[in-house]
């Protein structure tokens, strides 16, 4: 398991920090195979749809619902990874270079329906990226969107997903963390609240 030197950072920052568990693993798998069976309620067999998602953390969502779908369908599924790095709002405004991640979409989303993949949700800017992004490889006939978690009184921006793994509320001294088995060892979802002594 590689870990990069900024993931090792943000974790040492939120070890200093109180934390409880939102999702525990077992109802991580069942959120995931809940989102699932939605998007096959309303996807059918996958024909003229495709799902991205956003680097970094959205790709580990799309990477789970991938391997579920495409095991209850039998069949692959037309799936890729955007990156917004150069389309973010405050890509100008950073001190430090913002490093890109990798897009991978070798297809033509011209008229496909789209569902874009996040993992959570909190101002809305970095799905604005996302969406000014995706029309780089086309005009989709539709985009939905889903996040794995919905902080859904933080938002900066009008945007609303359709599809949504459990609803959040926080604080301003809050923040949310999905951590994936493959990247921090197990399934979870963890509430991160900056102490008084922490400053």
């Amino acid at each position: 398991m590689c870990i990069s030197k900024s993931k090792l950072l943000l974790l040492s920052n939120l070890n200093a920090m109180e934390k409880r568990t939102v999702l525990d693993s077992k109802h991580f798998q069942i959120t995931l195979q809940r989102l699932a069976s939605q998007l096959k309620e309303n996807h059918q067999n996958f024909d003229n749809t495709v799902l991205i998602g956003l680097q970094p953390r959205g790709v580990h969502v799309l990477s789970r619902l991938k391997s579920i779908l495409e095991t209850d369908l039998g069949k692959d599924l037309e799936c890729g990874q955007l990156d917004i790095t150069f389309y973010r709002d405050d890509f100008r405004r950073r001190e430090k270079p913002i490093i890109p991640s990798v897009t991978n979409i070798d297809f033509i989303i011209e008229n496909k329906n789209v569902v874009l993949m996040d993992d959570v949700l909190f101002s809305g800017r970095t799905i604005r990226s996302g969406l000014d992004a995706l029309l780089a490889f086309g005009r989709p006939n539709k985009v939905e969107l889903l996040t794995f978690i919905d902080r859904r009184f933080r938002r900066d921006l009008p945007i609303q997903p359709d599809y949504t793994g459990k609803v959040v509320d926080t604080l301003i001294n809050e923040r949310v963390l999905v951590e994936w088995e493959d990247v921090e060892g197990e399934d979870k979802v963890v509430l991160f609240t900056q102490t008084e002594a922490n400053g």
